[in-house]
């Protein structure tokens, strides 16, 4: 849309507050914003030049506007921070933060259990959090287990169940982790009062817990129950020095607040939240967010705040921050201290938002230097197997079989010296009767570079055939019957020696046992060992394969495998004498293997 086109509809847009969208020339939302009035903040985008280049970017894409208007800014704040979430425009700030987050789950059910989910789900379930560390949920989960008895088992405890008797206790009540409601030996009230606890542990709340168990400690010392007492006297002892341990921020006062600080690298802006409560920090989170249009680092920050504090459900009235920002809820108080308390803690977010910016570099560093490392490898590789190109992508094929049955292939994939696991590939043999390692190895190889020549990919520099000179005479067939030869450099690696035979070559290639170029060849024929090892493992505990046995009319599932149970393999079973047969399967069902093997029956194929 240009300047002069932008004139004509210029004077129908509204003075009020509200939210603006920008749709591109396939009617896409490429834009939201949010502006006092609508009229002066649209006009100022067609009104001056900028010097940004991918705000000229976006304006150049804009064919539609539409507009909503609302009441107030603070109703046009919260419409853009939703329209965002659900639509995610190009231009507007990307947040990088895609995790699945946990929660602790106190469960809608009679005496609720208390656990770890990352699905909440409407079910009138209580959640609590979310949390950013799983660890520190887990930690507190098993907190909450020492100091405070609640079932763990699924048993529907419902009061007409527990007063028929359906259920016994079990372990975790003579260990005495849990009251034993399943038989009526704890009641609802009481099992209530342990939830309340929970939720006043989990808010930092430990007052009110710490009351109850004194309570319960002199009513037991009371009534001479000095063991009781002594033991309720450790929990007590656990609970503050957990809480004491745990604490970040300790003595503070002021109540329940949100600190938040950002720090701004050219396009990526990293924004840390603490949440303190009761005078400590029970939450801290630093998130990156990627910018578009070089938006003031003010106008960022508050819509990372609005979204932190949407995503921790924080309804605190109070946030402080490093400087001076339009946060339109009027609800909530913005603080920027000068000093005491409240400027350490923004002193501390900033120092973790720096940490986390380090972290982020590191990473990076780290990746650089391994793919540094994987290069020198493959040159290696290169010049030790006289490669014309460095081998930045290398395939592995392995077959597998169990006691002669069953055969399957598999195939692992190298991408710039890592795995590819989404290249990773398995065979369950089609074509071939019998065990034939060779003719297995052929249709593997076959099939693969057959589909990549029909879709026309790239073929790998190198593919390693584990299992020596016959299981690399068949692969060559393959290429060659593909036409394939002269364009994949094929290896045959002897499983026992770590010799790798070349096509034609009479003597093997020895690599230095500790090289580089052999240890990254062994660890590639380790990935397709276990890969197929634990393909072929899941398809016989699900019971997929289908052997010969199977085809016999009048034998079944059941009768084939306690045959092979027996014998082994097929070919044991087919060398069988009638009576030996008969003496596992009976003797009808042993004649009608026994004809099937020596020509009396034809096959039935199904």
């Amino acid at each position: 849309m240009t300047q002069e086109e932008f004139s004509k509809i210029a004077s129908t847009i509204p003075l009020q507050p509200g939210i603006y969208k920008y749709f591109d020339a396939t009617g896409k939302i490429i834009y939201v914003g949010k502006a006092k009035s609508l009229r002066k903040r649209v006009s100022s985008y067609f009104n001056k030049t900028f010097t940004n280049y991918k705000t000229h970017e976006l304006v150049q894409r804009i064919q539609k506007i539409e507009f909503t208007i609302v009441n107030s800014e603070q109703d046009a704040f919260f419409l853009e921070n939703s329209l965002i979430k659900q639509f995610q425009p190009r231009y507007n700030i990307n947040l990088k933060d895609d995790k699945s987050y946990p929660y602790i789950v106190i469960k809608n059910e009679p005496f609720p259990r208390v656990y770890l989910t990352r699905q909440p789900v409407n079910d009138g379930s209580e959640y609590l959090g979310p949390y950013t560390s799983v660890f520190r949920v887990r930690e507190l989960l098993e907190f909450i287990r020492r100091a405070i008895p609640l079932r763990t088992c699924t048993l529907n405890l419902t009061k007409n169940n527990i007063a028929k008797g359906k259920f016994k206790v079990c372990l975790e009540y003579h260990l005495g982790n849990c009251k034993g409601p399943c038989e009526a030996h704890q009641t609802k009230e009481d099992y209530d009062e342990n939830i309340r606890q929970v939720r006043d542990l989990l808010k930092g709340n430990l007052s009110p817990v710490i009351r109850h168990f004194k309570d319960e400690m002199k009513a037991l010392a009371a009534d001479l129950q000095f063991e009781k007492a002594e033991y309720i006297r450790k929990k007590i002892a656990y609970l503050e020095d957990y809480y004491q341990s745990r604490s970040v921020v300790t003595g503070m006062k002021g109540g329940d607040k949100d600190v938040f600080s950002i720090l701004k690298e050219k396009d990526i802006a990293y924004v840390n939240y603490l949440m303190v409560r009761g005078g400590t920090i029970v939450q801290t989170q630093t998130n990156k967010l990627e910018t578009h249009l070089d938006e003031p680092v003010e106008e960022i920050l508050v819509y990372a705040i609005q979204h932190l504090r949407s995503t921790f459900h924080s309804d605190t009235r109070e946030i402080v921050v490093p400087f001076e920002i339009e946060y339109p809820d009027v609800n909530t108080e913005v603080i920027v201290p000068k000093g005491g308390d409240r400027k350490k803690l923004v002193e501390l977010s900033e120092k973790n938002a720096g940490y986390f910016i380090e972290e982020l570099k590191n990473k990076e560093r780290l990746k650089i230097s391994r793919n540094v490392d994987q290069i020198k490898v493959l040159e290696e590789l290169q010049t030790d197997l006289q490669l014309q190109d460095l081998p930045t992508h290398i395939e592995c094929f392995d077959n597998s079989n169990f006691q002669g049955s069953y055969p399957v292939s598999a195939m692992v994939c190298f991408k710039n010296g890592v795995p590819s696991k989404k290249d990773y590939r398995h065979f369950n043999v089609k074509t071939v009767e019998g065990i034939n390692d060779f003719a297995s190895m052929k249709e593997a190889v076959y099939r693969r570079y057959k589909r990549l020549k029909e879709e026309q990919q790239d073929f790998p520099q190198l593919v390693i055939i584990d299992g020596g000179k016959g299981q690399l005479g068949a692969a060559m067939e393959a290429i060659e019957e593909l036409e394939l030869h002269g364009m994949i450099t094929l290896v045959g690696l002897a499983k026992n020696e770590e010799e790798l035979f070349y096509a034609g070559d009479k003597e093997s290639l020895k690599l230095p046992y500790n090289g580089g170029s052999l240890k990254f060849i062994r660890f590639i024929r380790d990935q397709v060992h276990r890969f197929g090892v634990t393909f072929h493992r899941q398809k016989r505990s699900k019971g997929t394969f289908k052997n010969e046995l199977e085809d016999i009319k009048g034998i079944g599932k059941a009768t084939a495998d306690q045959l092979l149970k027996e014998f082994r393999s097929v070919k044991n079973i087919r060398e069988r004498t009638l009576d030996e047969l008969a003496a596992i399967a009976g003797a009808a069902k042993a004649k009608v293997v026994f004809d099937y093997f020596n020509g009396s029956s034809e096959p039935d194929k199904k």
